[in-house]
């Protein structure tokens, strides 16, 4: 009897040590899977762009008769894990990742892997670990083509000897690097040179404000600001307005929200390399369905819209870009 109770007693305390280790239910949850429940774990949900993957996501998975969960990881890798570890513990059948920063993803990776979960990424790269498929942007093409337009105007405008300011996404992140890379790239090309850079920490319009304030008062003759994402722009804009620099700086930007609308058809912003978040979350939940598309990438066109153009994309834009703000 006793020696019963010893084994009973070592086998528990395995348990019990196994799960400490794995930080998570010792039971492999992918085999409770229903196949119908997955969840979307998004860098942060105060930013626009990442609910609208998160509804491509949904609309991917209802196609496909499941149900999705959005999990907030609020720019921080521990949350990240520990979105992961609560998703698999409930027996999602599937993840999709939007990583807070490409080397914080091959932890999620792993722990998925472990437990026999497939991943789809979306939006964000991963430096390394096993997933389904990554679904991006054409980052570098986009922001190219951004810079090659702020250029031709600010050579219109005979700017191009003050300069420009960028304010980046985390430079951690592989769409980050690709999308400096790219606008660098025009501006080299046109002459223009860069004055001054600020990386994003908060990703918020107050934070982008206090840079832009900063750069102008540094780089009096600086011309052009070109932000990497949507609602931080509104913090350059306000700098800018506030300054009385909006007859002589150019603001530029990246992805979109409804209020840029506005913004581009009174010329406020000069353009925007606009992402498609909808089809990007839309891809990467299908992926989850199809064992093939193992480590394959898909890279999915960026809109570049400006005054000239906004009206004849509208509808295209209120499908893919922003469908909260469309039909």
């Amino acid at each position: 009897m006793n020696t019963k109770l010893s084994i009973v007693r070592h086998l528990l305390q395995g348990i019990a040590f196994g799960a400490m280790i794995a930080c998570i239910p010792v039971q492999n949850a992918s085999a409770q899977a229903t196949g119908k429940q997955y969840v979307y774990i998004a860098p942060a949900l105060d930013l626009p762009f990442w609910h609208v993957v998160g509804d491509g996501v949904a609309a991917g998975v209802k196609a496909h008769g499941g149900t999705v969960n959005y999990m907030d990881s609020h720019n921080d890798a521990a949350t990240q894990l520990k979105n992961t570890q609560d998703a698999i513990a409930q027996g999602v059948a599937g993840i999709v990742l939007s990583p807070t920063d490409s080397s914080t993803a091959p932890s999620v990776l792993a722990l998925a892997k472990q437990h026999g979960i497939p991943v789809s990424i979306a939006g964000i790269g991963t430096t390394s670990g096993d997933y389904r498929t990554y679904v991006g942007s054409e980052d570098e093409k986009g922001a190219y083509a951004v810079g090659k337009e702020l250029a031709r105007v600010m050579v219109q405008r005979g700017w191009q000897k003050g300069g420009y300011g960028i304010v980046t996404i985390s430079l951690g992140r592989e769409n980050g690097k690709l999308r400096t890379a790219g606008f660098r790239r025009a501006m080299s090309e046109a002459g223009i040179h860069e004055m001054a850079l600020n990386q994003m920490q908060k990703y918020t319009p107050d934070e982008t404000f206090s840079f832009v304030q900063d750069m102008m008062t540094a780089h009096p003759d600086m011309h052009a600001v070109f932000v990497e994402t949507d609602t931080p722009t509104l913090g350059a804009a306000r700098a800018i307005r506030i300054g009385h620099r909006d007859k002589d700086v150019a603001l530029v930007a990246f992805d979109g929200i409804p209020e840029f609308i506005d913004m581009l058809k009174k010329g406020q912003l000069l353009a925007s390399g606009m992402q498609q978040p909808f089809l990007m979350g839309q891809e990467a939940a299908n992926a989850l369905y199809d064992a093939s598309l193992s480590q394959k990438n898909l890279s999915i066109p960026v809109l570049l819209v400006t005054p000239a153009t906004v009206d004849s994309q509208m509808s295209v834009i209120n499908k893919t870009v922003m469908p909260r703000n469309g039909n």
